[in-house]
């Protein structure tokens, strides 16, 4: 079996997360905040050395700033819902996943203004085109940090320099971004990062967060869940403090242990060597299918450009029997669709059909790819 399906979810994990979540359990067990004995503790010590880990991973600042969710959709969610009101402007690209798309559309009908910046057809978006666009007034900037479709890594330094000089916040959607590319939000100026923590971080599902970067006014987003947290329990009126503003109920501690555990196996590996072993693959595949007669390959062609994320379509095959035939008769699994990105597709022309999606990993190989592009050649030729 060939696995290329890394941007749906990273797999296989690293054994030192399988056993950081084993160890969560049997070393951790208690629950964090709720209790005054020795489990309570360390879990609490866990999560709070977690939070550490990821300020210093994104360079965010601020520890507290770390609000752990369920997944990106959660911390996109608590972003976008938290800050536009009726009469605020927000402005987006045409590549986002749904994930940012609903909940803007959502608001749209109550009364936000969405406005939607065109990308070329190989998923790039053009600063100028979004400078002209977020004017005086606008309240928030959404920007996906890399497609989910194409890989196509988008120029955030140069989107926050835009949201900042309108007076507007920058969130940015790091789902692929995460793991996969060195990311500074001091540096770049990104306000607001959502993450997950099941892709190039390679921990488990059901875990992600919000990065709030230190000196970003955290009062003007609205929690979009209140309850229990565990601090000031002698009140009914939810903390305004972080995280606990943001954090309501017993927290993933499993998740949280794969976090870590993961980004420490990142971080001994070294992100750089991640990133230069992934743009080999990238280059591999992007070379290997474009000389398939017949085959179309969208975005930048150019690994430098792009995460680990290849999308093609075939003249004269569906997407749907493409990805079934590569999964039945040569084990290469792959995804096809529209990735819950039905604008992106539209930006680069495989809509309403989608493409075949081909994402590898950090445990890919380049026998691996060679052999994934062989069996797509038999594919659209049989």
């Amino acid at each position: 079996m060939i696995y290329l399906d890394n941007a749906a979810t990273s797999w296989p994990k690293p054994p030192e997360v399988l056993r950081g979540m084993t160890d969560a359990l049997e070393r951790s067990g208690g629950n964090p905040g709720r209790s005054g004995h020795r489990l309570s503790i360390e879990a609490a010590r866990l999560i709070y050395d977690t939070r550490e880990l990821l300020a210093d991973f994104f360079n965010s600042g601020d520890p507290l700033g770390v609000i752990f969710a369920g997944n990106a959709t959660h911390a996109l969610n608590l972003a976008i819902y938290g800050l536009l009101r009726p009469g605020d402007r927000v402005v987006t690209t045409s590549m986002e996943h749904n994930s940012v798309m609903r909940p803007l559309r959502h608001l749209e009908r109550k009364g936000v203004e969405v406005c939607i910046v065109p990308c070329a057809r190989d998923g790039t978006v053009d600063p100028a085109q979004i400078a002209q666009v977020v004017t005086p007034g606008t309240r928030l900037v959404v920007s996906v940090y890399a497609s989910n479709v194409v890989g196509t890594i988008m120029p955030v330094k140069e989107i926050a320099a835009i949201a900042h000089g309108a007076g507007a916040l920058l969130l940015v959607d790091a789902a692929q971004a995460a793991g996969a590319l060195p990311i500074d939000m001091q540096d770049a100026g990104i306000d607001l990062l959502a993450f997950t923590g099941h892709k190039a971080l390679l921990g488990s599902p059901g875990i992600g967060g919000l990065v709030i970067r230190a000196g970003v006014d955290a009062s003007q987003i609205e929690p979009l869940m209140r309850g229990g947290t565990g601090s000031q329990s002698e009140i009914e009126e939810h903390p305004d403090f972080l995280p606990d503003r943001f954090e309501s109920g017993t927290p993933n501690l499993v998740g949280i242990a794969s976090l870590k555990a993961g980004i420490e196996w990142l971080k001994k590996k070294g992100l750089d060597a991640v990133r230069e072993h992934e743009k080999d693959l990238t280059r591999r595949l992007i070379e290997g299918l474009s000389d398939i007669p017949g085959l179309h390959v969208y975005g930048t062609l150019d690994a430098e450009k792009c995460v680990a994320i290849v999308s093609f379509t075939a003249e004269k095959k569906t997407v749907s029997e493409i990805g079934m035939r590569l999964d039945e008769e040569y084990g290469v699994l792959v995804r096809v669709g529209l990735h819950c990105a039905p604008a992106a597709h539209k930006t680069i022309g495989s809509f309403p059909e989608g493409t075949v999606r081909l994402a590898p990993g950090i445990f890919t190989t380049h026998t691996e790819v060679d052999i994934a592009v062989k069996a797509v050649a038999e594919v659209v030729k049989t």
